[in-house]
C-alpha cells in the first residue's frame, strides 16, 4: 500500500507540474519578411518544433507571414519597441542601421577573402564571429537578442534573356540586385542595378523594366517563376556566396525566459545552421533538375571576367566602410585573420569535392 501511495503522489506531482508548465507556456509571435510558403519559413517552423520539443513545451513559437503586424522593412523596429516579440529576415537588410549588419548578413564576395558559406560557419561557431554578432545589436541600438539559423548560399548569378560572354554584355542588363553593399558593387563595375522585392521581379521582367534579374537559388527562384520569362541561368557568382537569415528576439521577452527554454533556443538555433544548409542542397538540385529537363533552363557558365571585376569592386567597398566604421573594421579584421589560416585549406579541399563533383555532374548531361 505504501508503494502505491508513493506512485499515487509522484503521478499527481507530476500531474501539477504539467499543469504547471501549461499555464506558463509562452508563445512568440516571430512576424517573417516571406509568406509562409516559403522554404526559409518552412526551415524556420522545423526550428520552433525543435524550441517546443526540447522545453517540453513551454516555449512555443508562432510564425507570422509577412504585413502581419508591420511592413518587412519595420520588423526590427518593432522588435525593438515590443510591437510583436520575434522578426525574421536576412541580417543585411539592416545594413542602414549599422553597416556591419552586412558583414553577418551577406559579407559581398565572401568578405573578399573567399569565404563561402561552410567556412562562413566555421568562422561564426569557432573564430570569434558570433561573440562579435552578440555585439552587433549593441552597436545598432537596438533591444534585440539575435539567432542565426540560416546560412545558404552560394547564391546563383541569375537570369539572362541571352548568354553573356563578357562584363561588356553584362553592363548592357539593367539587373535587379540585392540592396547594400552587394547592389553597390554592381553599380561599381557598370552594371545598372535595380533593387526590388522578390515578389516585384516576374512583373518587372514582364514588363521589361528590368532585362535580367537574380534572387536566390534554384528553388526560390523557381517558386517564383523567373524561367517563363528567362532561360538562361548562370549558377556561379560572387555577390552572395552566403546569405544568412536570422530570428531577432526582443531583449526584454529573451531575458523573461528561463534558462532551459534560452539554452533550448541555442540549441535549436545550431541545430538549424546544418539543417537549413542540408535542406537547400537537396531542394536545389531538385528544382535545378526540373528546371534543365522540363522548363527549357539552359546553364551557362559565368564569365572569367565577372569575378575579377566584382572581387575588386567589393574590396574596395569593404576597405571603404572599414575605412569609416570602428566596428565594422573590428568584424571584418577577425574575418581576414580566420580567412588566413583556413581559407588555404578549405579552398584547396574544396577544388578536389569541386572537381569530383563536376565529374559526376558531366556524366549526366
Amino acid at each position: 500500500m505504501k508503494v502505491k501511495h508513493l506512485l499515487s503522489a509522484t503521478a499527481l506531482s507530476a500531474a501539477l507540474a504539467v499543469g504547471t508548465s501549461y499555464a506558463e507556456t509562452t508563445t512568440i509571435r516571430v512576424q517573417s519578411v516571406l509568406p509562409n510558403t516559403a522554404d526559409e519559413v518552412v526551415m524556420l517552423e522545423a526550428f520552433a518544433q525543435d524550441v517546443s520539443d526540447l522545453t517540453g513545451g513551454s516555449l512555443q513559437i508562432e510564425v507570422l507571414p509577412a504585413g502581419a503586424v508591420v511592413g518587412p522593412r519595420d520588423i526590427m523596429d518593432a522588435v525593438d519597441a515590443g510591437l510583436v516579440e520575434a522578426g525574421f529576415a536576412w541580417t543585411h537588410y539592416w545594413g542602414g542601421k549599422h553597416v556591419a549588419a552586412n558583414l553577418f548578413g551577406a559579407p559581398v564576395a565572401g568578405a573578399g577573402v573567399g569565404m563561402d558559406n561552410i567556412a562562413f560557419l566555421s568562422w561564426f561557431q569557432f573564430g570569434g564571429g558570433k561573440e562579435l554578432y552578440d555585439r552587433l545589436w549593441d552597436e545598432m541600438g537596438v533591444n534585440v537578442k539575435g539567432f542565426m539559423l540560416q546560412p545558404v548560399g552560394p547564391e546563383a548569378l541569375g537570369w539572362f534573356p541571352k548568354p553573356i560572354e563578357s562584363m561588356d554584355d553584362f553592363r548592357k542588363m539593367r539587373f535587379r540586385a540585392p540592396p547594400g553593399m552587394v547592389g553597390a558593387a554592381y553599380a561599381d563595375i557598370g552594371v545598372p542595378a535595380v533593387a526590388m522585392g522578390g515578389g516585384d521581379i516576374l512583373p518587372a521582367l514582364e514588363k521589361g523594366t528590368i532585362d535580367a534579374a537574380e534572387w536566390c537559388c534554384p528553388k526560390p527562384d523557381s517558386v517564383f517563376g523567373f524561367q517563363k520569362v528567362l532561360k538562361h541561368y548562370y549558377l556561379q557568382g560572387l555577390h552572395q556566396v552566403v546569405v544568412n537569415a536570422d530570428m531577432y528576439l526582443n531583449l526584454d521577452v529573451y531575458n523573461g525566459l528561463s534558462d532551459l527554454e534560452k539554452k533550448a533556443l541555442e540549441v535549436a538555433a545550431n541545430a538549424s545552421l546544418s539543417k537549413s544548409m542540408s535542406y537547400r542542397i537537396y531542394e536545389n538540385g531538385k528544382a535545378l533538375k526540373n528546371l534543365t529537363d522540363n522548363e527549357g533552363v539552359i546553364l551557362e557558365d559565368t564569365p572569367a571576367d565577372y569575378f575579377t571585376e566584382y572581387m575588386a569592386a567589393a574590396k574596395k567597398a569593404l576597405q571603404a566602410a572599414a575605412d569609416e566604421n570602428e566596428f565594422f573594421a573590428e568584424v571584418w579584421q577577425s574575418q581576414k585573420d580566420f580567412a588566413d589560416i583556413a581559407v588555404p585549406f578549405w579552398a584547396g579541399a574544396q577544388a578536389s569535392n569541386a572537381s569530383l563533383g563536376k565529374a559526376h555532374a558531366d556524366t549526366l548531361k
